[in-house]
């Protein structure tokens, strides 16, 4: 089993904001595989299904983005996985909009959900696939630009936007579960 978690804030207030791109993702994902986000539990609105014919449980945490990692916790623990079995989608300012990247391990940059997640589970050790939003020109404006909507100009290439993140999901995902065939494969072995 694999877990996929964007990464937002609940409520009508921030649906649309840079913040929420992690649940653009998600919604769009779950929509793709005909994954019901319907179960309310572990913090988190999730729903269970396949994707490349792997079994996954798609998340949203309804937990404020600082308090991810409570949700992130809560759920690994039910499904008893390993960090390493978990890709989180979230925002990041470091990027341009549209475009993404792949980050197995390291540093949250400033991003508070991720480094919530980091400390909750006393590691760093799980894939982030990281959608661009762009930064502010003045730097004391991040909190409130991270707040804000997408101005129109921007929702025209955010779908565009949400569809190659949710492919780049699917990639990391059969490249995560590669990795966590060939580590058991060397493990039965000694």
């Amino acid at each position: 089993m694999f877990l996929i978690i964007g990464l937002g804030n609940p409520g009508p207030r921030y649906e649309l904001t840079r913040h929420n791109i992690g649940y653009l993702v998600i919604d769009n994902l779950a929509e793709k595989h005909r994954i019901p986000l319907a179960d309310h539990k572990h913090q988190a609105l999730l729903g269970e299904g396949e994707i490349e014919g792997l079994p996954v449980m798609v998340a949203k945490p309804m937990t404020y983005m600082n308090r991810s990692g409570q949700a992130v916790k809560a759920l690994l623990s039910a499904l008893e996985i390993f960090p390493e079995q978990i890709i989180v989608v979230h925002d990041e300012i470091d990027l341009p909009l549209g475009k993404i990247k792949i980050k197995t391990k390291g540093g949250d940059a400033g991003q508070l959900g991720v480094r919530s997640i980091t400390e909750r589970l006393g590691t760093d050790h799980f894939s982030r696939v990281r959608v661009g939003i762009d930064r502010p020109e003045n730097q004391a404006d991040i909190e409130d630009y991270v707040l804000t909507p997408f101005s129109e100009e921007e929702t025209s290439a955010l779908n565009e936007v949400v569809e190659e993140a949710v492919c780049k999901v699917e990639k990391t995902l059969l490249e995560m579960n590669e990795r966590y065939h060939q580590k058991t494969e060397e493990n039965e072995e000694c």
